[in-house]
């Protein structure tokens, strides 16, 4: 299974090969366009991501994090010198061994899927859906192999 989520329409979407089987309405970072560069920009990121932490009850209930910086987003930044090859390599080799990646870079990371509301956008860069949506998405969390977040 993978979750794909469309940011220009607000929209989380979990297929199982081809087949839909969940779609709800889904709020952003503050900042919805772009992708998410670094930490405070108020972004979502962009990308293709691993769930890596699991939370029944996190600070806004349940919640998803996501492997958030990838490797896309390491080299992209070590290109404009934000951020230095040892931060690089540590987003490399935590992508290698399936684990989260370091959240304290400049790049920022606790990107989640959560609850907390779809209304508007207002995290910091996570994914937010109702409570009645985590309600059929938690469940699935073990089956999802890949959360897409595309622009």
């Amino acid at each position: 299974m993978r979750a794909v989520i469309e940011k220009r329409e607000r929209r989380l979407t979990v297929f199982d090969g081809e087949k839909e089987i969940l779609r709800c309405r889904a709020a952003l970072g503050r900042e919805p366009e772009g992708p998410k560069l670094r930490q405070g920009d108020g972004r979502t990121p962009e990308g293709v991501y691993a769930i890596c932490l699991i939370k029944e009850r996190g600070k806004y209930g349940r919640s998803l994090g996501l492997s958030y910086p990838g490797v896309h987003d390491a080299l992209a930044a070590l290109s404009r010198g934000e951020i230095d090859a040892a931060t690089l390599c540590a987003v490399e080799q935590a992508q290698r061994e399936g684990r989260r990646p370091p959240w304290g870079s400049p790049l920022g990371g606790e990107i989640y899927i959560h609850e907390g509301g779809s209304r508007s956008d207002w995290t910091q860069g996570c994914i937010a859906l109702d409570a009645s949506d985590m309600d059929r998405l938690f469940p699935l969390r073990d089956q999802l192999e890949a959360v897409e977040i595309r622009p």
